[in-house]
């Protein structure tokens, strides 16, 4: 299926902008302030680079407006740890494992503006772990 490698770690939040630089210094990352709002995904996402290039990066996840994808979670959880993010070779090998295991493919390949219009799908699998699929 490819090289597979952890590019992000994602965590839904209320507001990016109330929580972004207290959550850059308590992790220790790097934060340019940038949130991005995609359409599509019905979100605002940003992201925090850790020191040590090459690292996965942590993304902060907000509801953008009702209806959004995260914010049940959001509701149900309070925020949170939400999802692990891999970037992969080939969508739909990877996808095709996944539905091989039985596991639950949410959303098949979509454009993602946060990647400049690479493709993201999204599968949870049958122990219960969102993951997000980053086509490089």
């Amino acid at each position: 299926m490819g090289m597979v490698s952890l590019h992000h770690v994602g965590f839904v939040v209320k507001s990016i902008a109330d929580m972004g630089e207290e959550f850059a210094r308590s992790t220790g990352t790097e934060w340019n302030g940038e949130v991005i709002h995609d359409p599509l995904q019905r979100a605002k996402v940003s992201f925090f680079n850790p020191p040590t290039p090459g690292s996965p990066s942590i993304e902060l996840v907000e509801p953008a407006g009702s209806g959004s994808p995260v914010e049940g979670f959001l509701n149900k959880h309070g925020g949170g740890l939400h999802h692990l993010c891999y970037e992969v070779d080939s969508l739909e090998s990877k996808l095709d494992w996944h539905r091989s295991q039985r596991d639950l493919v949410l959303r098949t390949p979509v454009p993602a503006v946060a990647f400049g219009g690479r493709r993201i799908a999204w599968v949870y699998t049958r122990h219960k772990l969102l993951l997000e699929y980053l086509e490089r």
